[in-house]
């Protein structure tokens, strides 16, 4: 069963992801800032990371690099749930390491479809 932590200030982002996430098998944490998704990933390192940009403590542009820059942090694939919609956003996001950048809000379908893409859940699973 695949791992993921989902990083976001918002309990209730967390929340309706986790629900999704789960419906897919995936085993999930959570953590509500990037500082805590360190502490997270230094306990156990997990295959998919959903990441909010705009965090108290440490946000999750931050975040990313920190994990990129470790050996272990190489394996996740990252992807950026946030409004942050600006060209520049996501270009920094892609040149920091992250995997794939999606909008808020998104759904099932969407979620569904990037991590089908990443190679991260299986085709032939429905929606």
């Amino acid at each position: 069963m695949s791992y993921c932590l989902i990083i976001d200030d918002s309990r209730v982002i967390r929340k309706v992801s986790r629900e999704m996430l789960e419906g897919m098998s995936f085993r999930v944490a959570e953590a509500e800032n990037g500082e805590a998704g360190l502490l997270a990933c230094r306990a156990e390192m997990p295959d998919l990371i959903l990441l909010d940009w705009n965090m108290p403590v440490m946000d999750g542009f931050s975040f990313l690099t920190k994990l990129r820059a470790t050996p272990e942090g190489q394996h996740p694939k990252v992807i950026f749930c946030t409004t942050e919609n600006s060209l520049e956003h996501i270009t920094r996001a892609l040149d920091a390491g992250a995997n794939e950048y999606i909008m808020k809000p998104f759904d099932r379908d969407i979620l569904t479809a990037k991590l089908q893409e990443l190679g991260v859940l299986p085709v032939s699973h429905t929606a």
